[in-house]
C-alpha cells in the first residue's frame, strides 16, 4: 500500500521511525513528512503567516523510505505531503507512533491526533498510533500491530474513510491481553502553572498539568454502555481502537435549543 506517515514528536523520533521501518520492511511504499522539531499538543494549528520549508531526510530510516523534515505543524506537514510532496494520493495517512497516550480529551489538542485527522478530512483512511506512556521506549508491539492493522485494511478495506485512533500499552506483544474496540473516554487534568524567573529576572509561566483519568462512562447516544472507553481498555492492558469524527454536533442540545425556542 502506499502510505502517508507523520507525528507530532519530531522527525527523529524513535516512534515514527519505528513505525516506517517496520511497514517499509514488509513491502509497503513509505512516505514521511514530519515537524523538524517537536510540535506535541499543537492541535490542528495550520501556519497561514510564514513559509513552511521541507528538506529531504536520508540515512535514518530504511532505505525504502522517502523521508521530509518539516517547518510547520503536523497538520502542515500532512497537507504538504498529500498536495505538494506526493505525485499521487495514498491509501492510507498514518499518525505516530506517539509517546504518550492520546486518551479521551487528549484528541483535541494532540497533533498526532490532529495529523491524521488531517488525512481523513480529505477523504482518505487515517490512523493515529499511541504508545501510551510518556517514558517507556516499548515501541516494538505498537509498530507489530500497526503492520497487522494496515496489512488487515488492505486485505478488507474499510467501506468508507474512517478515522481511528489506536492506543497500545507499554508492554511486550506478549503481556497485551488483546484488541478492544472502543468509545472515548473522559481525561481530565489538574492544571497548574509554575511561576519562574528567567536568567534576567523576567517573569515566565510553565504549565505542568497532572491527567486524572476517570473511570466514569461518558454517555454517548449512539452506543451502549457496555462498550468499553479508551481509558478504561488501556487500564486493563488491551490495545484500544476507537473510531473518531471532526462533526462535533451535540444532537441533544440541538433538540433542546428548538424545544425553547430562540428568538431574536
Amino acid at each position: 500500500m502506499k502510505l502517508l506517515v507523520s507525528n507530532d514528536d519530531g522527525i527523529f523520533s524513535l516512534g515514527v521511525r519505528s513505525l516506517a521501518d517496520a511497514l517499509a520492511e514488509v513491502g509497503h511504499e513509505v512516505t514521511i513528512v514530519c515537524p523538524n522539531r517537536e510540535r506535541s499538543a499543537t492541535g490542528h494549528g495550520l501556519t497561514l503567516h510564514e513559509p513552511i520549508r521541507a528538506e529531504v531526510v536520508k540515512s535514518i530510516f530504511h532505505p525504502k523510505v522517502m523521508a521530509w523534515s518539516c517547518s510547520g505543524t503536523p497538520s502542515d506537514c500532512v497537507k504538504l505531503g498529500l498536495w505538494g510532496l506526493m505525485e499521487s494520493p495514498p491509501d492510507l495517512v498514518l499518525a505516530g507512533i506517539n509517546h504518550g497516550g492520546n486518551l479521551g480529551s487528549d484528541v483535541l489538542y494532540s497533533g498526532t491526533v490532529s495529523a491524521a485527522m488531517e488525512g481523513f478530512i480529505q477523504g482518505i483512511p487515517s490512523i493515529a498510533f499511541s504508545l501510551a506512556n510518556n517514558t517507556s521506549q516499548e515501541f516494538q508491539g505498537a509498530a507489530t500491530f500497526a503492520k497487522t492493522l494496515v496489512d488487515q485494511i488492505h486485505k478488507q478495506p474499510l467501506p468508507e474513510p474512517t478515522l481511528l485512533n489506536v492506543n497500545v500499552p507499554p508492554l511486550p506483544l506478549s503481556e497485551i491481553a488483546g484488541v478492544k474496540i472502543t468509545r472515548q473516554g473522559i481525561r481530565r487534568y489538574i492544571e497548574t502553572f509554575e511561576k519562574r524567573a528567567d536568567p534576567r529576572g523576567k517573569t515566565y509561566y510553565w504549565l505542568v498539568g497532572e491527567a486524572i483519568e476517570d473511570m466514569e462512562q461518558p454517555d454517548h447516544l449512539h452506543l451502549p454502555p457496555e462498550i468499553p472507553t479508551d481509558v478504561q481498555a488501556i487500564r486493563d492492558r488491551y490495545i484500544s481502537v476507537t473510531p473518531l469524527q471532526y462533526n462535533l454536533t451535540d444532537a441533544a442540545a440541538v433538540y433542546c435549543l428548538q424545544e425553547q425556542g430562540l428568538r431574536i
